[in-house]
């Protein structure tokens, strides 16, 4: 079931949206992959201090002021409430959320009847400073792992540059799945578009590899050639760093009419903080990827 809102829509202005060179629109994009909590948190009470993490997430993003952010593992429960719904009102922005949860089964109801049971769903987001058009949800295959249910939200964006089509997902360790998603990204038409997710794929991977020689532009690796710019896995109540993998991405491709161009990247959302008990804590398991985009029209 595909959910779209807006709130309180806020102006261009407060973000980072401003007219560049030549008449570029100019874009803050971030992605983040939420760290959910755990289907069954609603009756072990152990959600990974989720609610005490998007405090940090919120606090954060509310200095980057991004215009678009794509979200992964972003949970809808009994003791959260709707988590993406949450960030866009704590952010002025709209949002559209796609389930993942609800199809694990090949008859959607029997989905949906075992996720209302725990009270828990969760998938990808996008919540955007302009307002979404139309949104769509689009399944992915399950090769390896067939309990394992995995979709693609395709939501379009009002940009001032244009519509703007953006893709947020969260892939399983299955290429065939990273495939399926190019191909939905290519199928989008003549706008131009981002992909931004938690592939779950390293950088070197193959997969990858073939999705930078067909245009998918890997904004952090542009920007950074040499950095090593590890996301995965952050233990959130470690003392020091523990990211060894680099699987979330922030992918731009051109439209018809309009050419993405990176003028900066860098690792957000990673830096610990006390809490009042000593303790330290980390906003969520991944490091977040944000990228400085300016739309040029061709």
């Amino acid at each position: 079931m595909l959910l779209v809102g807006g709130v309180g829509f806020a102006p261009a202005a407060s973000g980072a949206t401003a007219q560049g060179r030549a008449g570029a629109i100019s874009l803050r994009v971030v992605t983040l992959n939420l760290l959910h909590g755990g289907p069954w948190s609603s009756f072990t009470g152990d959600d990974r201090h989720l609610e005490a993490r998007l405090r940090m997430i919120v606090e954060e993003l509310r200095g980057l002021r991004p215009d678009v952010v794509g979200l992964q593992e972003s949970p809808a429960s009994r003791p959260h409430g709707h988590v993406a719904a949450r960030l866009a009102a704590a952010l002025g922005l709209h949002w559209a959320y796609a389930p993942a949860t609800e199809r694990v089964f090949p008859f959607t109801f029997l989905g949906r009847l075992a996720v209302a049971l725990i009270g828990f769903t969760e998938g990808p987001a996008v919540l955007s400073r302009f307002p979404i058009a139309q949104a769509e949800t689009h399944d992915l295959p399950r090769c390896r792992r067939w309990l394992d249910p995995r979709v693609v939200l395709e939501a379009e964006v009002d940009s001032p540059a244009g519509p703007l089509v953006v893709f947020s997902t969260h892939t399983s360790r299955d290429d065939c799945q990273v495939r399926r998603v190019a191909e939905i990204v290519r199928a989008r038409g003549g706008d131009p578009a981002l992909l931004l997710g938690d592939l779950n794929t390293a950088d070197t991977s193959p997969v990858i590899a073939a999705l930078s020689a067909d245009g998918f532009v890997d904004s952090f690796r542009i920007a950074n050639p040499d950095a090593a710019g590890h996301t995965v896995w952050q233990r959130i109540e470690a003392s020091a760093p523990t990211v060894f993998r680099r699987v979330d991405y922030i992918f731009a491709v051109a439209g018809r009419d309009v050419v993405p161009e990176v003028r900066a990247s860098r690792l957000v959302l990673n830096a610990p903080r006390r809490r009042e008990d000593g303790t330290v804590l980390w906003p969520s398991d991944h490091y977040g990827v944000l990228a400085d985009i300016d739309l040029l029209p061709r």
